[in-house]
């Protein structure tokens, strides 16, 4: 197939978007040491409209990784502590009663501001996890019997500890869909550790400047509306989708195109419930932004692959055989991408 370049798109608006993630990048690498992948997966997030899942051992820079992004944005931030104790009130606010006047006013909580730092999520319980969906979702929080809208741009930005199972609770799975990627923090290394342990601990202090504000936030996500994508693409995004549906009807036509049998393997068995169709809607935004960042007015292939990762591992029901059999969502993802034929 081929790729043209659009013409309603100015060369130097698409130059800006590009020239804008590149002095992100290196802002944060002021402070941040080999984490370009996270820095990149918040910025994708953030242009595409989405919400941010960041998973990794403790010591990763995980909280720095936010704090550098919110400095770099010049967005508001406020960062929740997640603990099992923590009531939907302390999230969202409460009805303060006033004497003085016999009225209740309302005391809005610590989500209502742009960047929500959700330190250790998977702490908090179901309860909180249900007013911290209505807010991810709706970008509103009821308080009482009112409806309040959240300030726009509105993003969660979270984190949780993969191997710590001692007072956490899992996300619900309508949790996990509603972040458009989970981004995955990995170990550094040896060079980069290097450089990380003569910071002493110290990288937080080093100045960052700012970068962009909600003016240029929003001249990226209008642009972003006008990246083109071919509907051999969206079929090939749609194909991945269907490949990770085990029970789905379309899954058969899908598995006969990947041809897994060549690869000794049929992943399908990993697989105990796939991808919604929330998923291939968030391909295809964090593949334009891709491509955005890349100073192109279209979707290539390449650009779903580099983000396919990140968009579908949270999404994706493993089974016990796959537990058993230490397959991970990461390794079914590849499989796919590497059998699945491109348009």
């Amino acid at each position: 197939m081929n790729y043209e370049k659009v013409d309603n798109i100015n060369e130097s608006d698409l130059n800006e978007c590009r020239a804008l993630a590149d002095k992100c990048r290196a802002e944060a690498a002021k402070r941040l040491v080999g984490q370009t992948q996270v820095i990149d997966g918040i910025l994708t997030a953030l242009v595409a409209g989405g919400h941010v899942l960041l998973e990794g051992v403790p010591g990763l820079a995980k909280t720095l990784a936010v704090r550098t992004f919110a400095e770099i944005s010049g967005l508001d931030f406020k960062r929740i502590q997640f603990t099992p104790d923590l009531l939907p009130a302390d999230l969202t606010g409460t009805l303060i009663y006033e004497q003085s006047s016999g009225r209740f006013s309302v005391r809005k909580g610590p989500i209502f501001t742009n960047v929500v730092f959700a330190d250790e999520i998977n702490r908090a319980p179901a309860k909180v996890q249900s007013a911290l969906l209505e807010a991810m979702a709706e970008h509103q929080v009821t308080i009482g019997e009112t409806t309040h809208k959240l300030p726009d741009p509105f993003f969660v930005l979270a984190t949780q500890n993969p191997i710590e199972q001692e007072g956490t609770y899992n996300l619900p799975e309508a949790e996990l869909d509603r972040f458009l990627m989970k981004v995955v923090v990995p170990y550094p290394t040896a060079a980069e550790e290097v450089e990380i342990v003569k910071t002493c601990g110290n990288a937080a202090q080093i100045e960052v400047n700012r970068v962009f504000d909600e003016k240029s936030l929003t001249k990226c996500r209008t642009l972003l509306e006008r990246i083109v994508c071919d509907d051999k693409i969206v079929e090939y995004i749609v194909s991945i989708v269907n490949a990770t549906r085990p029970a789905a009807k379309a899954v058969n036509d899908a598995r006969t195109h990947l041809n897994i049998s060549k690869a000794g393997d049929d992943i399908t068995r990993y697989i105990t419930f796939g991808a919604s169709p929330r998923a291939g809607i968030a391909l295809l935004r964090c593949a334009k932004v891709n491509a955005l960042f890349q100073g192109r007015s279209f979707v290539l292939p390449d650009d779903i692959k580099a983000v396919a990762p990140a968009v579908l591992r949270h999404r994706l029901i493993l089974s016990y055989e796959a537990s058993a059999s230490g397959v991970t969502a990461d390794d079914i993802i590849a499989k796919i991408l590497e059998f699945m034929p491109l348009p």
